[in-house]
């Protein structure tokens, strides 16, 4: 009987140790990865600090969607830019001289090139002047 429980033992330790590999590879990942086209991961964090992953919201594009309140106006601006966050056209506002700032992230494929962008902005109102609907993530 001890032989037979040490035997089950083992082999249940086997089985854990082979789940933890699994969960810990790349392919493990895959399935909650976006697939290739046109998509964003964004983020938006306050301080000088670039958001987490997961704190992100995704924005896809053909068709627009994937959890962003403005989905097709953000991919419109995308598209006239050529998925270069730092060509899309800044707009005219006032913002206040508040320092509060927040950074923010882009991570993700257009046109099946790799993004990644990060840029800390003085406040809120500024990085909306700048981006537009790209970092509107709060719905408004």
């Amino acid at each position: 009987m001890t032989h037979t429980s040490v035997k089950t033992v083992g082999a249940g330790l086997s089985a854990a140790a082979l789940l933890l590999l699994a969960g810990a590879t790349p392919a493990a990942r895959a399935d909650t990865a976006p697939e290739p086209g046109n998509w964003l991961m964004l983020g938006v964090s306050h301080g000088d600090a670039p958001a987490g992953a997961e704190d992100g919201t995704l924005l896809r594009c053909d068709p627009p969607g994937g959890g962003h309140p403005h989905a097709e106006e953000a991919c419109a601006q995308l598209s006239a830019a050529d998925g270069r966050i730092t060509a899309l056209p800044a707009q005219d506002a006032l913002c206040p001289m508040i320092y509060a700032p927040v950074t923010a992230h882009a991570e993700g494929m257009w046109r099946d090139r790799p993004v990644t962008w990060t840029e800390t902005f003085p406040n809120t109102c500024a990085l909306r002047a700048r981006t537009g609907a790209l970092f509107a993530l709060d719905g408004s």
